[in-house]
């Protein structure tokens, strides 16, 4: 792809917006990228690459701070990544065009968009809802309890693999959701640390199906990695409300008019 001064800029305001407030990797670079008329399936591909090298770092800081619980990790991870592995092969499989395809995806990632929203909205009604029910029996270590977190992970591989959206925002939700009295930094580090593999395992299965463009990956790349840093070091300095409530707005949004 040639080189386009707009992808470096898109870079550089995501990763500044992922790292001032934790949320809107996928879910924000996926739509702009068709908005500079990436096909979605070169989109999502690409997009899952770049997810896997930009978090990569945030599992060496998190792990350094005691942040990854790693035992959450490895029951997310063995429903996540058959789950993905299987979505590539039901993908590679389908005897159809490009443009269905395509739009198949586009549909996917609208709706993995809205519900992104909405998550993102109440994350903390979710998570005071989830502390009042903090007894009951699939929030206790059991067998339920990991059961489910498998289950959830199968359902964030299909929905990563597809869409590219929902290793952050989705998955950080439903942590929430099992795992209520883990500290907050430690979802996150968490989920962090689960996306890596997950999205670096989708990545790689797109690659191989000609998903994926280097020069755009480079593009992205050379944006976000000073924006993610820059938003770091802002973190907590921005009311963090307002920006995940505006961000919760643009992705309703932009989930809407890929479906209607």
């Amino acid at each position: 792809m040639d080189f386009q001064i707009g992808l470096v800029i898109a870079g550089l305001v995501v990763g500044f917006i992922v790292g001032l407030t934790g949320v809107g990797g996928g879910s924000l670079m996926t739509p702009i990228l068709l908005y500079f008329n990436i096909p979605p399936t070169t989109a999502v591909g690409t997009d899952l690459l770049y997810a896997a090298f930009t978090k990569a770092g945030g599992i060496f800081v998190h792990n350094k701070k005691g942040n990854i619980n790693w035992k959450i990790t490895g029951w997310l991870t063995l429903g996540s990544v058959p789950a993905a592995l299987l979505t590539l092969w039901i993908l590679h499989s389908i005897k159809t065009d490009i443009e269905t395809i395509n739009r198949v995806i586009k549909h996917s990632l609208g709706w993995a968009l809205l519900f992104t929203s909405v998550a993102i909205i109440f994350k903390q009604k979710i998570l005071k809802y989830s502390q009042k029910h903090a007894g009951d029996k699939f929030h206790s270590e059991s067998t339920t309890q990991n059961m489910l977190t498998i289950g959830i992970g199968v359902l964030l591989g299909a929905t990563v693999t597809l869409t590219s959206i929902g290793a952050g925002a989705l998955g950080t939700v439903t942590l929430f959701f099992l795992y209520p009295l883990l500290p907050t930094a430690k979802l996150v580090g968490t989920e962090i640390a689960h996306a890596v593999p997950l999205t670096l395992v989708a990545g790689l299965g797109h690659a191989s199906m000609g998903n994926l463009d280097l020069g755009l990956l480079g593009q992205l790349l050379m944006g976000s990695l000073p924006g993610i840093y820059i938003g770091s070091m802002l973190s907590g300095k921005v009311p963090d409300q307002f920006l995940r409530n505006a961000i919760a707005v643009m992705l309703f949004l932009a989930g809407y008019k890929l479906i209607f």
